[in-house]
């Protein structure tokens, strides 16, 4: 198929061509690891233009990381997770990711209408990370291959290489 003649019929390229247009950097930060129900967890806050991950946003995903992790070990879990604090453009969101057996991963979403942290609420089927969420998780795929599992020295040695290797900055 040439697509400089004709793209498939599902490709809506006035979508995406908006979506280009609108794509922008967002603010970055590591927010620290901490331990939470017997997970050693690395939380970030992402920040859509005019937007900020407050203290009260932080602390209430904590409390939801909290409780999605306490079933952690029968979902396979390994004990270490990222946790992403979103202060969107249409909305608030919370990622809990989770290494699990297997070499694979168990993650959350959380959504919730901007400003209103006691609203977030299981994702919806099938939703996944958006661009920005993609781009931490992208980047801490690749920390946990090469600092815990292609690491050297006692796992409490490559999990405090993994706690310290962190993204910041503006993401796109």
């Amino acid at each position: 198929m040439d697509l400089h003649e004709r793209l498939p019929s599902a490709v809506d390229a006035k979508s995406l061509l908006g979506l280009s247009e609108g794509h922008h950097g967002r603010a970055t930060r590591p927010l620290g690891t901490r331990e939470i129900a017997g997970h050693l967890v690395k939380s970030y806050a992402i920040e859509a233009p005019g937007r900020t991950v407050t203290e009260r946003d932080a602390e209430t995903a904590l409390r939801i990381a909290e409780d999605h992790l306490a079933l952690g070990r029968l979902r396979g879990s390994l004990g270490l997770a990222v946790l992403i604090v979103h202060a969107g453009g249409d909305g608030d969101y919370v990622l809990v990711h989770t290494w699990i057996e297997g070499c694979m991963s168990d993650l959350a979403v959380f959504a919730g209408p901007v400003g209103q942290p006691e609203s977030l609420r299981p994702g919806r089927a099938g939703l996944t990370p958006c661009v920005w969420e993609a781009a931490v998780l992208s980047y801490e795929r690749d920390v946990y291959a090469r600092r815990v599992l292609d690491g050297t020295g006692t796992v409490a040695d490559r999990l405090a290489a993994w706690s310290a290797d962190t993204v910041q900055g503006e993401l796109r």
